[in-house]
């Protein structure tokens, strides 16, 4: 079943000679389950690419559609809503609220939609990431990949259509970056998940069930694996 439609997607910045085609017209379906990474070099359009697809930002011209909904015909409340509750994001640099604890910061998701935290879920959230015993401490008493996993954590605390995830290794050493692929594949496998990961490293890419290749804002190559 189809969860994410791209259609002629494009991303330009400036004008006439000076115009920068950061992404020129990308299309691509995912179907719900699949674990899918998205690879190319410095500067290819692929986190621009991620940022359209999770509703960061506003394409230049054509279409996203998450489970039917296309996100860029919701006014920017609606959609920043959409996106709280449909997609979960995974940075590079972790983006945790500093003055907010483990727990907090996981469960500010579900807060803001003015919900209650379900306990079994959060258990076995942290149970699952290995941060259990973290609970009350503030991001600046974990190390990298205790945070990372925090991010992974508040991702999918609210059970999302997506999991997008840019570069989650890109801070890491490589001991932390194959435990939070290894938890990537986890929460494809347990949680059914969707999840599309940004890299640049090809072994990571390589435990996907599919590469998209991106250069020069376009798609080279899209292969199963």
């Amino acid at each position: 079943m189809e969860i994410l439609r791209v259609e002629k997607l494009s991303k330009h910045y400036g004008k006439g000679n000076t115009q920068v085609r950061a992404l020129d017209e990308v299309s691509f379906s995912v179907n719900k389950g699949e674990f899918i990474a998205i690879i190319g070099p410095s500067g290819s359009g692929k986190s621009t690419l991620l940022h359209l697809i999770g509703g960061v930002d506003k394409p230049t011209s054509g279409k996203v559609f998450i489970d039917n909904t296309d996100i860029y015909s919701l006014d920017e409340s609606a959609r920043a809503i959409f996106r709280r509750r449909q997609i979960g994001l995974v940075y590079q640099f972790y983006n945790l609220i500093p003055i907010l604890n483990v727990k907090e910061n996981i469960t500010l998701p579900v807060l803001l939609d003015g919900k209650s935290v379900t306990r079994d879920k959060l258990e076995e959230v942290v149970f699952t990431l290995g941060i259990n015993d973290k609970l009350n401490n503030l991001p600046n008493q974990l190390s990298g990949g205790q945070q990372q996993r925090v991010s992974i954590g508040r991702a999918l605390i609210n059970n999302p259509a997506l999991l997008l995830a840019d570069e989650p290794t890109g801070n890491l050493d490589s001991k932390n970056s194959e435990e939070i692929v290894d938890l990537l594949k986890l929460s494809n496998k347990k949680y059914k998940q969707t999840v599309i990961v940004i890299t640049h490293d090809e072994s990571i890419a390589l435990q996907a069930d599919r590469i998209i290749y991106i250069e020069d804002g376009k798609i080279l190559k899209d292969e199963v694996l």
